[in-house]
């Protein structure tokens, strides 16, 4: 970790590069440094990933209105000062990011930190069943 998961309003993909944001934020990830001049954040741990939402209501649904909900989950054990300043830095990317759209459009950006510790982590599949049968029937194939 950090998983940083970006949601946003699809009406912002005709005004803006999610890419490019994308990889704003892990460079700034990757850029963060504690006490000693360590990384905050194992590099190989790090991900970043935008979602569009093609069905939104902002502000009581009105047209032309964005959003952009940015969680970043990590690990805890890191003084709240260093997790601070992660936050500060990382929303302030966005806010770079958005600037030119920020001022000809609404828009609104909310980022929350969340501290996760490791308790449980589930997984489920019917894919090596599936496989050991045989292919999937076409005609049971899902459209």
């Amino acid at each position: 970790m950090p998983h940083l998961k970006i949601d946003y309003s699809a009406n912002l993909d005709a005004h803006t590069d999610m890419g490019q944001l994308c990889r704003a934020l892990a460079a700034t990830l990757a850029g963060l440094r504690d006490a000693r001049g360590e990384p905050l954040f194992p590099l190989a741990g790090s991900r970043v990933l935008a979602c569009p939402a093609p069905h939104h209501a902002v502000a009581g649904g009105r047209d032309g209105y964005g959003f952009v909900y940015l969680n970043c989950r990590i690990t805890p054990g890191r003084e709240r000062a260093l997790v601070d300043a992660a936050g500060d830095a990382l929303l302030a990317t966005v806010k770079a990011h958005f600037a030119p759209l920020l001022a000809e459009r609404p828009l609104g950006i909310t980022l929350h930190i969340d501290e996760l510790a490791p308790a449980y982590e589930g997984k489920f599949s019917n894919l090596a069943a599936q496989l050991a049968r045989g292919p999937f029937p076409a005609s049971n194939a899902p459209a």
